[in-house]
């Protein structure tokens, strides 16, 4: 996924464009959505007023979505997804994908940063070694069978939605530098604080992004009933060996089914291997047959396991993941979805290597919500290659403008580990 920009005069914006960024903060205008096709002349209109000069994302506006989105709002086509019952895939494939019900509560809510990133560091530490506590117990109970008890699970969820709301990038940070007791309770956490942060993206109500972690936090719940040398197997699995891992879905519904949880938690247990175009498991559902948050379940999942160091896989790098999703993007997670999710990550993800065009190594350290290609990093070596002896910090916005990053790398590229290295 090579994500080609083209600056253009506001006045040059026309229908069917897809702008990726503006000459000013998302905060400072009307836009619920970090990215959006112009359905409408009024968002140009709207454009004008607040900006002189845009981005658009050649790609997207290239491959015309917006013939799918005719006449829709930049938030309705965010929330409906696909209004048309046939897409093409990256393959020239057409393949029909029903079009989901649109969510209401999508762009309900507008956030910003309340707290700079310095001063939320340590309240995002005591969140997430609070969180991680809670977690580790609520996998001991459910592997020695006793119940979940909802309002533990709530506990566990809010200070994530608490800190990312105040500011999205300090936990993701601090989780990227902390080492990881194993795949299901990191998985659990990760999890948690990506559901928060992509529904603040998507401007999701507070309430609903509590619920949103607490069910992304235990979608996997169901694989403390499941063998554990199945879960530990390195290679593919047997048909047989496969359906009995398949039925942690099944386990964890059971486990959670209890008037107390919403049916949000519960439908993210249920459907978070679900697939747009019926590929998923356990009940094949497709197109508006999966909610919203099943959705985004989906998605958070889904990156996640691809990110993280499992048996039979060895962790990829943040945005080989994220190309993998987009290219899956029309048959199995919705379009606009992964787009919207690459917007709420960034190009370069928070905790993710990077070279700069100067040769130096730098570890993405947070977002530049105006400038996505333009992240503030931490300078890890010289241009050669060489650890520093004391790291220090770069912000690309208002570094000079000859300095960019030339390219993502993966992690531990050149046996650099942002864990070993920093706090």
């Amino acid at each position: 996924m090579q994500i080609e920009e083209r600056e253009i005069e506001a006045d040059q914006v026309r229908l069917g464009m897809f702008v990726c960024r503006l000459d000013r903060p998302w905060t400072e205008t009307p836009f619920p959505l970090q990215g959006f096709y112009v359905h409408e002349l009024s968002q140009i209109e709207t454009l004008r007023n607040y900006c002189r000069r845009v981005w658009i994302d050649v790609e997207l506006t290239q491959r015309g979505y917006a013939r799918s989105f005719s006449g829709m709002s930049a938030l309705s086509s965010a929330a409906s997804q696909m209004t048309t019952d046939r897409d093409i895939t990256p393959n020239g494939a057409s393949v029909s994908t029903p079009a989901p019900t649109r969510d209401p509560r999508l762009g309900s809510a507008t956030y910003r940063d309340t707290v700079d990133f310095e001063h939320e560091v340590p309240r995002a530490r005591e969140a997430l070694e609070n969180t991680a506590t809670t977690i580790s117990e609520l996998v001991e109970q459910a592997q020695s069978g006793k119940p979940i008890e909802p309002e533990v699970a709530h506990a566990a969820a809010r200070p994530v939605v608490a800190s990312v709301l105040r500011n999205a990038d300090a936990m993701f940070w601090l989780n990227a530098l902390r080492r990881h007791d194993g795949y299901a309770y990191s998985h659990a956490l990760n999890c948690a604080m990506l559901a928060a942060a992509f529904g603040r993206h998507l401007g999701l109500p507070e309430d609903y992004l509590v619920e949103l972690a607490t069910g992304a936090m235990l979608m996997d719940i169901g694989k403390t009933q499941v063998p554990q040398p199945l879960l530990e197997r390195e290679g593919p699995l047997d048909p047989l060996s496969m359906a009995r891992v398949r039925r942690h879905v099944e386990l964890g519904t059971q486990m959670l089914q209890d008037d107390r949880f919403s049916a949000t938690v519960i439908e993210m247990v249920r459907g978070h291997h679900e697939r747009a175009d019926g590929t998923g498991y356990p009940a094949r559902r497709s197109g508006g047959d999966i909610p919203l948050h099943a959705r985004i379940a989906a998605i958070v999942d889904s990156f996640d396991a691809m990110t993280s160091d499992r048996p039979h896989a060895p962790a990829m790098a943040r945005h080989i993941a994220l190309q993998d999703l987009y290219r899956d993007r029309v048959t199995r997670y919705y379009p606009e979805l992964v787009e919207q999710f690459i917007s709420c990550l960034g190009v370069y993800p928070t905790g993710s290597l990077a070279e700069l065009n100067t040769g130096e190594i730098v570890a993405i350290m947070s977002q530049n919500a105006a400038r996505r290609l333009r992240p503030r990093v931490l300078v890890l070596t010289d241009p050669d290659g060489r650890l520093l002896s004391g790291f220090r910090t770069l912000d690309l916005l208002s570094a000079d403008s000859a300095i960019e990053i030339r390219r993502p790398l993966a992690d531990h590229h050149a046996g650099i580990d942002v864990k070993e290295l920093y706090l």
